[in-house]
C-alpha cells in the first residue's frame, strides 16, 4: 500500500470539479509515463465510469480498463482495476474539507501479478513508481488549485493555435482543468475546433466572433534542423505569415476577443554575453533578432484594433517529452553528456508549468501587454545546467562537446541557438506578481523527471 497526504489551500468542492474536469487526467499523468485514454465509457466522472487506458514501457503495450465506485461529489471516489497488468489494484481519492484548506488524501493498494514471487521481485520497484507517481500528482494538484484561488479568472473561450505542439498539447488540458474551454485551431477539421490554410490565407474569421482570446503557439522548430536559406524561409513564412494573417482576422472581427498573446523567443536579443536582458533590451541584428521583430511586428493590425496583445518570450521550455530537455537525456542517461563548447554561455529556461501557469497569468493580468520574458529569474550557464541534470540522474557530466564539432554539424543554428549567452530576466512577469512554481533549475528537474 501506497499513501500521500496533501493540504491544498483551496475548497473540497473546487478540488473536485478540478478531478472530474475533461483535462484532470492529462494534468495528473507523469510525463515520463508513457499512457494515454483509448476509450470511457461517459464524459464526466460518475459512477460506474469505465476508462480503458494503454500503457506502453517499453516495446511493451499493454491495455488496462479501471472502474470507477464509490463516487462522491465534494468527496472523493475510487478506481479499481477491472483488466489489467496487475492481479488486483485500488486506488482511493479523498477530499477532507478543512478551515479554508482541504486535505487531498490518495491510497494505492496493488498486487503485481505472480503472488509471493512477483511481490519479491516487483514489490518494492513498484512501490517507488507510486511514490513517485504520487508525489507529481500532488504536486501538479496543488499548484493548478492554488493559482486558481490566487488567481481567478471567469470561463473563457480561448482559441489556441499549435494545439497540438509542446505547449499547446499540455495548455489545453491545463486550461480545461481550469474550466476554461479551448479551442483548437488547425489545419485538419476538428470537432469544436476552427480550421485555417495560412499558405493560401485561409481562415474562418465568423468562428473568431465572440471568443474571448487567442493563443497563437504555431510555428516552426528553430533548432529542428541545420538552417539552409530555404530552411531560415521556412521558419519565417511558419511565423510572420500566420501571425499577420491572424492579426488582420481579429482586426475585422464584429466582437473581438479581449487578448492575444502570440508567442516570440529570447532569440531576439542574440548572443549578448553576461548582460541582464529585460523586455527593453533591443533585437539583436541577427537572423534571429531579425525574425523576432518581425514575428511581433506581426500582430500590429490587432493592437491597432484595440486588442490586447502579449508577446511570452519563451526562453528554452523544459519537458521530457520534447525540445531541449528530450535531447539531452539519451546521453545524461548515458552519462556521456557534458558542457556544450566552453560552457561559459547563459541558458534562459523554464519549466513547461511555469509556461502553463504564466500563460494563465497573462490571460488574468489586463494591465500586461506588449513582450513579456517568459523564463524563470534563475538564469544558469551551460556547465550548470549540464552539472546539475547529471546530479539529479545520478550521472556524470564531464564531457564537453567542442564548439568547432557543433558549429561543424549545425552551422549558423549552433552559434545562435547552443552557444549563443543570452541572460533574460522575467522582468514584466515578476511585477506584475506572477510566483513562479519551479525557480531554481534542480527543482524544476526534480519535478519534470520524477526524481
Amino acid at each position: 500500500m501506497v499513501s500521500r497526504e496533501t493540504t491544498i489551500g483551496t475548497s473540497a468542492e473546487a478540488l473536485w470539479a478540478w478531478h472530474a474536469s475533461p483535462g484532470a487526467f492529462e494534468r495528473l499523468r507523469p510525463p515520463w509515463e508513457h499512457v494515454a485514454i483509448v476509450a470511457r465509457s461517459a464524459p464526466g466522472l460518475v459512477e460506474g465510469l469505465r476508462v480503458t487506458l494503454r500503457v506502453r514501457r517499453g516495446p511493451i503495450s499493454v491495455q488496462w480498463t479501471a472502474r470507477h465506485d464509490g463516487v462522491r461529489p465534494g468527496e472523493g471516489f475510487v478506481d479499481v482495476q477491472e483488466h489489467g497488468p496487475f492481479t488486483s489494484w485500488r486506488h482511493e481519492h479523498r477530499f477532507v474539507d478543512g478551515v479554508g484548506n482541504t486535505q487531498l488524501e490518495d491510497t494505492i493498494a496493488v498486487r503485481p501479478p505472480f503472488g509471493a514471487l512477483g511481490m519479491l521481485v516487483a514489490g518494492l520497484l513498484l512501490r517507488r513508481m507510486l511514490t513517485r507517481m504520487l508525489r507529481y500528482r500532488h504536486d501538479i494538484t496543488r499548484h493548478d488549485l492554488e493559482q486558481q484561488m490566487t488567481t481567478p479568472l471567469a470561463p473563457m473561450r480561448i482559441a489556441i493555435t499549435g494545439a497540438s505542439g509542446m505547449v499547446g498539447s499540455a495548455l489545453v488540458p491545463f486550461l480545461t482543468a481550469q474550466g476554461h474551454t479551448a479551442v483548437p485551431v488547425s489545419r485538419r477539421p476538428a470537432p469544436g475546433g476552427i480550421q485555417w490554410d495560412p499558405a493560401s490565407g485561409t481562415l474562418d474569421a465568423a468562428a473568431f466572433e465572440g471568443l474571448d482570446a487567442v493563443i497563437h503557439l504555431a510555428g516552426e522548430n528553430i533548432a529542428g534542423e541545420r538552417w539552409t536559406d530555404s530552411r531560415k524561409a521556412a521558419l519565417r513564412e511558419s511565423r510572420v505569415g500566420p501571425t499577420a494573417l491572424l492579426a488582420r482576422t481579429l482586426a475585422s472581427l464584429q466582437r473581438p476577443p479581449k487578448v492575444l498573446i502570440s508567442a516570440s523567443a529570447v532569440g531576439i536579443y542574440g548572443d549578448q554575453g553576461d548582460a541582464a536582458l529585460s523586455e527593453s533590451a533591443r533585437p539583436a541584428d541577427d537572423f534571429l533578432g531579425r525574425l523576432g521583430a518581425a514575428w511581433e511586428a506581426a500582430a500590429e493590425p490587432a493592437r491597432q484594433a484595440g486588442i490586447r496583445v502579449v508577446h511570452p518570450r519563451f526562453g528554452i521550455i523544459l519537458t521530457p517529452e520534447g525540445g531541449a530537455l528530450a535531447k539531452m537525456l539519451p546521453t545524461a542517461r548515458a552519462g556521456i553528456s557534458g558542457p556544450l563548447g566552453s560552457g561559459d554561455q547563459w541558458m534562459s529556461w523554464i519549466a513547461l508549468d511555469d509556461v502553463l501557469g504564466a500563460l494563465h497569468h497573462l490571460l488574468a493580468h489586463s494591465e500586461v501587454s506588449g513582450p513579456v520574458n517568459t523564463v524563470t529569474p534563475s538564469p544558469v550557464r551551460n556547465r550548470d545546467f549540464a552539472t546539475t541534470l547529471g546530479a539529479v540522474l545520478g550521472r556524470p557530466a564531464v564531457l564537453p562537446v567542442p564548439a568547432f564539432a557543433l558549429k561543424l554539424l549545425f552551422g549558423e543554428m549552433a552559434e545562435a541557438t547552443l552557444l549563443a549567452s543570452t541572460r533574460v530576466v522575467p522582468t514584466a512577469l515578476e511585477s506584475s506578481g506572477y510566483q513562479f512554481r519551479y525557480p531554481t533549475l534542480e527543482a524544476a528537474l526534480r519535478h519534470l523527471l520524477g526524481r
